[in-house]
């Protein structure tokens, strides 16, 4: 059976500390942009959709989509599970992607990797991401469930956790959703030692400082590229230190169940 996969990036400009972020300036294009060129180089990715809010500060990125033919959804501005949702339902897919639009630089070999084990175990798993545990760099999340897992989330997530972060529904319930998850093959963790996640303005440095150093000798750079660059030139990684590790965990550590505080740091 030929399984049709859709992937989807939930952008939007209204961050609280960042406003705007994706639109920030990486090498000759903006922030969503370069990471959507990174995401179809993906082999496996399918069909690539931004999935953005209706709130009209949104509209730029409608307009961004539009411009680079790019398929775009408007959808509920803080139902983060609703929206993605509603955004693969026309293309009726069999499997769902979500990587978040803070992950400017992700590697497309990372995507094939946890989407590609997903399809090769497809009577296995429903959920398979490459988070539980982490081990990869932070700015490297891929998550890929069946359309079918995704209808029953969307039915029956109630928390608002579980709405908002769009996925906690599924590997919170291991006994409803069979979960897999795949682990850097290099057998290091540098979930907590390594960030190029977009969040906060020291993240955007050094984000765009890789992209100055890496992009214009090689537009296709990879992971161990970045990594090699990163342990090259330490005052780089240096940049955005204080917040290695932080993640929305630390917000709701009472209420997941699959979570515990060494996968997150506590304060900034």
């Amino acid at each position: 059976m030929n399984t049709k996969v859709v992937t989807i990036i939930q952008a939007r400009t209204g961050s609280t500390r960042m406003p705007n972020k994706v639109l920030f300036p990486l090498g000759d294009k903006n922030a969503l942009l370069y990471m959507v060129e990174r995401v179809r180089r993906s082999k496996l990715a399918g069909d690539v959709i931004v999935a953005t809010t209706t709130n009209p500060e949104d509209d730029s990125i409608e307009l961004l989509c539009e411009m680079y033919e790019i398929d775009c959804f408007r959808g509920h501005p803080t139902d983060l599970l609703d929206r993605h949702y509603r955004a693969a339902v026309p293309f009726i897919p069999n499997a769902v992607v979500k990587i978040p639009s803070d992950c400017p630089l992700i590697d497309p070999d990372i995507i094939d990797k946890v989407i590609g084990y997903y399809l090769d175990n497809l009577n296995k798993y429903d959920y398979v991401s490459n988070l539980h545990p982490q081990s990869y760099p932070d700015g490297n999340d891929v998550e890929i469930f069946s359309f079918a897992a995704l209808s029953k989330a969307w039915r029956y997530a109630k928390k608002e956790f579980e709405r908002e972060h769009t996925t906690p529904f599924f590997w919170e319930n291991p006994d409803i959703f069979r979960i897999g998850n795949i682990e850097w093959e290099s057998g290091l963790d540098y979930s907590m030692t390594y960030r190029w996640t977009l969040d906060y303005p020291e993240d955007y440095k050094l984000i765009k400082t890789i992209v100055d150093k890496l992009d214009s000798v090689n537009h296709t750079f990879k992971l161990y590229d970045i990594i090699k660059l990163l342990d090259d030139y330490p005052e780089i990684k240096f940049i955005n230190s204080s917040y290695i590790g932080v993640n929305w965990y630390r917000n709701h550590l009472h209420e997941l169940k699959t979570i515990d505080v060494s996968k997150t740091k506590l304060i900034a």
